[in-house]
């Protein structure tokens, strides 16, 4: 059921008196707190699992609010703000002062959006003030797209659930490090380097490394129970049955193939064409094969072009060497 105006003026209560309330945007479900509190941050860093080190993201109802939260606003990150928001670009810019060091990992940036999506928006503009609001899910696991997997997953270390329905984007928010003069790309997700580019004039950087610490950065990040393994496309249905061989309970993330095409694994998601709807039900096909009891997952990696790049950034991940206690 969506959230009702009442249940957003409940929600508005809980982050005032401290409480941490899971809130739905256009990319995946947040969890959220009070920016301006560290206690209250510090409850979403104990109830993910998430490294104090690890920076979180300030929400906002609006870019006239930017100045509020930000030491200075360079110009290309106003026409980004200007073009982008609401939506799914989050801009990393110099701290201000309302900003606690415990909303940004000790660093003297911080990460700020406005979200697309109606719940979130009548959330801050009731509560009045930033949120940050990581994704709602365990640290490194897989991001919550719908409210019952919020649910499922932190259950009573969430004070307050808003459902807004299924997630429209379904992968994080492109985070681009704005704090001097020129864009660059930290994390790939909703908003394209093409659609950057075009506003910019110019193709934003890339960099395969960054000195900015940034959520999405961790070497294991958005990772299913399964251990996934990356193939070539072509590979795809010869490593799954290789693996069935083996013992192996597999599931298989099927990119789009010729009619009649048949693998032999436990489980099979037939990925769409559409990039789009791939981003959209990404992580919910991963949660499905984790569901289903599959302990291994082939997929391969999409072109890496429009919101390809963003999802093969959350597959290299999956597939992410994992820490031993995982």
């Amino acid at each position: 059921m969506t959230a009702t105006t009442s249940d957003i003026e409940k929600a508005a209560d809980v982050l005032r008196s401290g409480g941490l309330v899971a809130l739905p945007t256009e990319t995946v479900y947040g969890l959220g707190a009070n920016a301006e509190d560290p206690a209250a941050v510090g409850r979403i860093f104990r109830a993910k699992g998430r490294p104090p080190t690890h920076p979180l993201i300030v929400h906002l109802a609006a870019a006239e609010q930017l100045d509020d939260w930000v030491e200075d606003v360079p110009a290309t990150a106003r026409l980004l703000a200007e073009h982008f928001w609401p939506g799914p670009l989050t801009l990393v810019l110099r701290r201000g002062r309302r900003v606690p060091l415990e909303a940004t990992g000790g660093l003297e940036t911080v990460a700020v959006r406005v979200p697309d999506h109606p719940v979130a928006l009548a959330l801050l503009e009731a509560f009045g003030g930033g949120v940050t609001a990581p994704s709602a899910n365990r640290f490194g696991s897989v991001s919550p797209t719908t409210a019952d997997h919020v649910r499922a997953e932190l259950g009573d270390a969430v004070d307050f659930v808003l459902d807004g329905g299924p997630c429209e984007v379904g992968v994080e928010s492109t985070i681009v490090d704005a704090t001097g003069g020129t864009a660059a790309i930290l994390r790939p997700g909703g908003v394209t380097r093409e659609d950057l580019e075009a506003v910019l004039g110019r193709p934003p950087a890339v960099p395969s490394a960054s000195p900015v610490r940034v959520p999405g950065q961790h070497p294991s990040h958005y990772a299913p129970r399964a251990r996934v393994v990356l193939v070539e496309p072509e590979k795809v249905a010869a490593e799954a049955e290789l693996a069935q061989e083996l013992g192996h309970r597999v599931g298989v993330l099927l990119p789009p193939s010729p009619a009649g095409t048949t693998v032999g694994a436990h489980a099979v998601v037939p990925l769409p064409d559409s990039p789009a709807a791939y981003a959209r039900g990404l992580y919910g096909y991963l949660r499905r094969l984790d569901e289903q009891g599959c302990d291994l997952i082939i997929a391969s990696l999409p072109a890496e072009e429009g919101l390809g790049l963003a999802i093969a950034n959350r597959l290299r991940r999956a597939a992410g060497p994992r820490p031993a206690a995982q």
